[in-house]
């Protein structure tokens, strides 16, 4: 024969709209709340004053209330919060006179009614006050143009690089290891219109136009620009090495997702799978990406050092000569502090939006 149900310690406290319920039980699992005729019903696994068991309760309000109850868990108990149907005062939570056993105030919220009416004016007051705020700050005359422009200025270069994604793994299945050694002479041009007009990225963000710290844009921009029409728009030598091809895979597939989410970012919708995706696919992309673009400077050193180009002689009495080779070495130190740069950055924006975040249940 089963035993008599345990019930767990509720506090409880109220405001002219809502109710307040704390229920003193750790580690809640599979609980089932729900609010039928006017009455709570609680069921739910957890930590109580009775060890780890099965807890349940069930309360019959004074007055009505809605009949969906916002829920919180921490990992040290379950709040609930009922609003009321009217906004008035109630002199007890229950509707049996006599209150429950397991039921008592919960004195770190509790309020009598003349501090809750108080409290009820200052919160109308802040909020009236606010909307004054807002009503004297200008409104941008501008804002439609610029949300237009960086919804278009994202779709460029998505449908930009999404032609070199697909003009390169359509090569890669006819052709096999031999589309390797013409992508620089195929893409090339492409590549070239979307690189270029990725320096509005960096004029965005210093104009105020996106939220992007100016740093990074900078790094990422400029250092693929530098591999792109230093390295190999200079070097013909270059241009049918086959690290032409892992260098634009491994850019384009990065902006097929990064572009996409800030076009819908700019119409204010998120969607869940392109979120994952944009700040999950550039953990193995961006380090693979800047060993591609190490390898490729590293292969140019050579031709630079024998065709001389970009090497600067001073005129002086030592007739001291700047080695481009040299610069490249220099760079590449840069490359790699400027790819922990970039990750350092990425990671923190994937916390932000990926990170956890208090459970919720309706």
């Amino acid at each position: 024969m089963a035993g008599p149900s345990l019930r767990p310690h509720v506090h409880w406290a109220q405001r002219h709209r809502e109710l307040f319920l704390r229920v003193e039980l750790s580690d809640v699992r599979n609980p089932d709340i729900s609010i039928t005729d006017n009455v709570l019903h609680f069921r739910a696994q957890g930590h109580g004053a009775k060890g780890d068991n099965i807890y349940e309760f069930e309360i019959e309000f004074l007055e009505p209330v809605e009949p969906k109850p916002v829920c919180r868990m921490t990992q040290r108990q379950l709040n609930i919060t009922v609003q009321k149907k009217e906004s008035n005062w109630w002199e007890r939570l229950t509707k049996q006179e006599k209150r429950p056993l397991f039921l008592a105030p919960d004195f770190d919220r509790w309020l009598d009614e003349s501090d809750a009416e108080m409290e009820l004016k200052e919160k109308e007051e802040e909020k009236i006050n606010k909307m004054k705020i807002e009503s004297r700050v200008p409104k941008d005359p501008f804002k439609h143009l610029k949300k237009g422009y960086l919804i278009m200025y994202n779709l460029v270069q998505f449908l930009g690089f999404s032609w070199i994604f697909v003009n390169m793994t359509v090569r890669l299945f006819i052709l096999g290891k031999d589309s390797f050694y013409d992508t620089f002479h195929t893409i090339s041009d492409m590549m070239y219109f979307c690189q270029t007009l990725a320096l509005m990225e960096i004029m965005n963000s210093l104009i105020g136009l996106v939220r992007s710290p100016l740093i990074p844009s900078v790094v990422q921009v400029f250092g693929r620009n530098f591999v792109l029409f230093v390295i190999l728009g200079t070097l013909e030598e270059m241009q049918s090495k086959p690290v032409v091809f892992f260098i634009f895979y491994f850019w384009s597939i990065t902006e097929l997702f990064r572009y996409p989410y800030y076009m819908l970012s700019c119409i204010g919708i998120e969607w869940k799978p392109l979120t994952w995706l944009r700040y999950t696919v550039w953990i193995p992309l961006y380090p693979l990406g800047g060993l591609a673009e190490a390898v490729c400077i590293v292969q140019s050193i050579p031709i630079f050092s024998e065709t001389g180009k970009f090497s600067l002689g001073l005129p002086n009495p030592l007739n001291v000569t700047i080695q481009f080779p040299f610069v490249l070495q220099i760079y590449l130190i840069a490359l790699f502090l400027g790819v922990f740069v970039n990750f350092r950055h990425l990671y923190k924006q994937r916390k932000h939006h990926l990170g956890p975040k208090k459970r919720k249940m309706k």
